[in-house]
């Protein structure tokens, strides 16, 4: 089956996956999470990140570097 762009705008993360690709511990993840400054869903006893959550969240942490 071809996954097509709607589906991948759906996908979701679990924390270790989440820790993965920003190359932190799962700890920093929870602290995120619980302190909402990374929005989830939870399923069960488990923490889903979407993936465009995660996204946003890089997005708007980012700094420009000063031009000296």
């Amino acid at each position: 089956m071809e996954e097509n762009r709607t589906d991948r705008d759906h996908a979701f993360l679990s924390v270790a996956q989440v820790a993965e690709h920003l190359n932190v511990s799962k700890m920093t993840i929870y602290r995120l999470v619980h302190t909402g400054q990374l929005p989830c869903v939870r399923i069960g006893h488990t923490y889903r990140v979407a993936e465009d959550a995660m996204t946003r969240y890089l997005e708007e942490g980012t700094v420009q570097a000063d031009a000296q």
